[in-house]
């Protein structure tokens, strides 16, 4: 059985990537190496990358704009969806590795996350949010759909030699329903089996407490690379000032691949 996880060198993050979201990704992955006080490896997940691999096979159908995949008939909004459930095969099935949504934005070094979950036997970690929006649509007009356990899986931290984690293989990931994989399925006892990070680690934009000081803000209600974003409340709009600030740095070092005229 394994236990506890090797010493490493290196910290590895990988990144859901959507093309609609990419500015949030870059600014994501540099906040993330500007703070980081150890090696730090960012892999952004993308599906078409997957797809090539023959890694990722899930298919869906899109009506008025919005993707349903064909396994379960249920709305997604990102290309993220699902592959993020590969992290412990791209990693080869060893050691730590960090999953995270593009829409965040790291404040604290990220090897505070990784000292916290080493010595343990816990095959993953999340912040176990009680979360939960009413049915709708969201900032970018892909529908909102409400699950036990939602955003649990928009931060991960998977413990990837765990046994436990071997049950999840390309095969069921590409055939189990969403909710069976953004539940956890996979593991025998659902809760008693994750291990628990602070909701400072994934700190919810309209959800959290004010007064709680967020290590990674997640910009669930949009972000501020969307133009028509606003913050719901006053800490929301500090985070998001400190985002455009990096955004700004890297579009005037000319380190975004692309402009975005909103940011000048």
């Amino acid at each position: 059985m394994s236990t506890k996880v090797k010493n490493e060198m290196t910290n590895t993050v990988y990144i859901g990537y959507d093309e609609r979201e990419k500015t949030a990704y870059h600014v994501l992955k540099f906040s993330i190496e500007r703070i980081a006080t150890k090696g730090v490896r960012v892999v952004p997940i993308k599906k078409n990358v997957m797809e090539r691999m023959g890694l990722y096979r899930r298919k869906s159908n899109k009506l008025d704009g919005q993707e349903y995949d064909e396994i379960d008939g249920r709305p997604f909004s990102t290309d993220f969806s699902f592959t993020r459930f590969l992290v412990p095969h791209l990693n080869m099935y060893e050691g730590l590795a960090l999953y995270m949504d593009c829409d965040m934005y790291i404040r604290t070094d990220i090897s505070e996350l990784f000292e916290m979950c080493r010595d343990s036997y816990y095959p993953l970690w999340c912040v176990k949010h009680k979360y939960e929006p009413e049915k709708g649509v969201k900032m970018d007009g892909k529908a909102q759909e409400p699950y036990k356990r939602k955003n649990w899986s928009s931060l991960m931290m998977f413990n990837c030699e765990h046994h436990y984690n071997e049950k999840l293989t390309i095969d069921e990931i590409n055939t189990k329903p969403g909710r069976w994989l953004h539940t956890f399925q996979w593991l025998p006892d659902k809760e008693a089996d994750i291990g628990t990070i602070p909701e400072e680690w994934n700190w919810l934009d309209g959800h959290s407490p004010e007064d709680l000081e967020a290590k990674n803000v997640h910009f669930t209600t949009g972000g501020p690379w969307f133009k028509n974003w606003g913050g719901k409340r006053n800490q929301d709009n500090k985070y998001a000032v400190e985002w455009c600030n990096d955004a700004k740095w890297l579009q005037y070092n000319n380190l975004l691949p692309y402009k975005e005229d909103y940011l000048i």
